[in-house]
């Protein structure tokens, strides 16, 4: 395996609260790990490496998203794992884990197995299953965790369906101990829901369409807090989306509770407002929230009561999305544009680079025990070079998802990845306009 060289970028680590200034660092990548971090000022010989520059960017740990649907099996004419794990490295991402709501669902072991088989000859990026928590997603019965974990999953959920019984949720939580793995939930209470596609409120009576209420999403968030205070259980809340949510997850944590959570980025930058024009690409679950709301997650984001950004990436076909709204799937791509979209948070004060990058990847490592989001000696050599002030336009139909289900089709965005390296090979480069697997 080749020697790969990084120079003249402003390496960012989180792991050891490293922020270089251009210039002042050098990393090599040998045999699938970094194996030099200069940071002295003394150069790292260039005999039998290959020189990656970096000028004008950022060289931090590869990022990870804790939460995606990559579609395989079952759905491969949305996405699949090719197609997904090549929009990955394109947005940063070395490591994906991916929802099991698939067809058939994530719930024993040889589904796990597949999807990591056919993840190791398909994706650039590496993929890691979360099984589901109950068999078929129906919220009834457990599924045998302890054997789903043996075969390769890395957590349980049932994203995209809710576990309505308490008693089935306390069992849940109970079983996963025994697991030692996390449960990821989608809160919500279906019921108050009901048919609800906006956010409750003005913008839904403007709208006239059914609303969703943000009590459907605390009022699940507080049981299972509770449950989890009981269990003594690792909980994770996906897609926090609510001003209330954000306050009770700040109080669990205060207790001293194993509860942590995500944000996306749709929910971080966009709000109820943007549903206005009937676009069903801004149709997602749990809905754009209030501006308010909007507010509040950032701010938990900033002060880490929010311990990572998700994309939740959800590609759905086009002609599954070209209906009314209230027919159209809720959900939307984020792995080609997290970054860009993201950075508004750093160039608005809302957190520093180096915490930007921390919610990207060395947060998602150590939520889900997972090796990267470092740049240290030893590491695995998943690395992404972001230049923060790289303007481009946004075209779903040139990326690499098979869908095109995008809000910022179309528009200019700041901030693009420009190198993706996993396990120490070069599988990205956009300046070269390459793919390499």
């Amino acid at each position: 395996m080749s020697k790969i060289l990084i120079r003249n970028g402003r390496f960012l680590d989180p792991s050891t609260d490293t922020d270089l200034p251009p210039g002042a660092g050098e990393l090599l990548i040998e045999n699938g790990r970094v194996v030099a971090f200069e940071t002295g000022g003394n150069p790292i010989p260039e005999e039998g490496t290959e020189i990656l520059d970096a000028e004008g960017a950022w060289v931090v740990p590869g990022l990870i998203d804790v939460h995606a649907h990559l579609r395989e099996p079952g759905q491969e004419y949305k996405e699949d794992l090719a197609s997904g794990g090549t929009a990955a490295v394109a947005g940063g991402f070395t490591q994906v884990a991916c929802m099991a709501n698939t067809a058939p669902v994530n719930d024993d072991p040889s589904v796990t197995k597949y999807i990591l088989d056919r993840a190791e000859k398909e994706s650039p990026a590496k993929i890691r299953p979360i099984a589901a928590a109950t068999q078929g997603l129906l919220g009834e019965v457990m599924t045998e965790m302890v054997a789903l974990k043996e075969a390769g999953a890395i957590a349980f959920s049932d994203d995209g369906a809710t576990i309505s019984d308490a008693a089935v949720m306390r069992r849940v939580l109970e079983y996963s101990r025994m697991a030692d793995a996390i449960v990821i939930v989608h809160a919500e209470d279906c019921a108050l829901r009901g048919a609800g596609v906006v956010n409750e409120g003005t913008v839904s009576t403007k709208l006239g369409l059914p609303g969703n209420p943000a009590a459907a999403e605390e009022i699940m968030v507080a049981r299972d807090i509770r449950l989890a205070a009981l269990t003594g259980a690792k909980l994770h809340i996906a897609h926090v989306s609510t001003a209330g949510a954000v306050h009770m997850i700040r109080k669990a944590r205060e207790a001293g509770l194993l509860v942590t959570a995500e944000v996306t980025p749709h929910h971080l930058t966009l709000t109820d407002e943007d549903t206005m024009g009937f676009d069903t690409s801004t149709r997602v679950a749990p809905p754009l929230r209030r501006q308010t709301d909007v507010d509040a997650l950032r701010r938990a984001l900033a002060d880490g009561t929010i311990d990572v950004i998700a994309t939740d990436h959800a590609p759905h076909a086009s002609y599954e999305k070209e209906v009314e709204f209230t027919e159209a799937p809720p959900g939307m791509l984020g792995l080609e544009t997290a970054v860009a979209v993201c950075l508004d948070l750093v160039r608005d004060g809302t957190l520093t680079p180096i915490e930007f990058i921390r919610r990207l990847s060395t947060n998602a490592a150590g939520l889900l025990s997972l090796e990267g989001g470092s740049l240290k000696v030893g590491s695995v050599a998943d690395v992404a070079l972001i230049e923060p002030n790289q303007e481009w336009n946004y075209d779903p139909a040139r990326g690499f998802s098979k869908s095109r289900n995008s809000p910022w089709a179309g528009q200019s965005l700041t901030g693009r990845v420009t190198a993706t390296i996993v396990d120490g090979r070069l599988i990205y480069d956009h300046e070269r306009g390459v793919l390499i697997r």
